[in-house]
């Protein structure tokens, strides 16, 4: 069985939901976490703050971030146990973020230590 990281992208990260919605949302989310784990294939997971947030680039330029650059947001993501991307694919479907307009989900293998395979 492999590791995949779902990371779960905002269109735009900027959008304030009210609190009643956030928490409509963080409860899907956790459900959605709940039935992979119930599979026993949850490995971990976050969510990410926007607030704090820089971006370090090429000699040393630090600015403030992610905003100011790009419109999408990472705003979470979630390691799977799947036999193959495709069953990784398929836990990404349920994600609640994909209820936003433009809101993805990209799903990676995560490499193991001896590198890339």
């Amino acid at each position: 069985m492999e590791e995949f990281l779902l990371i779960m992208r905002h269109e735009d990260g900027k959008k304030v939901a009210s609190p009643e919605q956030i928490q409509t949302w963080m409860k899907q989310t956790m459900d959605w976490i709940g039935g992979i784990a119930a599979q026993n294939k949850f490995v971990s997971g976050t969510g990410l703050l926007f607030d704090d947030a820089k971006v370090v680039r090429l000699n040393n330029v630090v600015t403030n971030g992610p905003f100011g650059d790009i419109k999408e947001t990472i705003g979470g993501f979630i390691i799977v146990k799947a036999e193959s991307v495709n069953e990784a694919v398929e836990f990404a479907k349920g994600c609640p973020v994909l209820q936003g307009e433009g809101n993805s989900m990209e799903v990676r293998k995560i490499a193991k230590g001896d590198g890339i395979h």
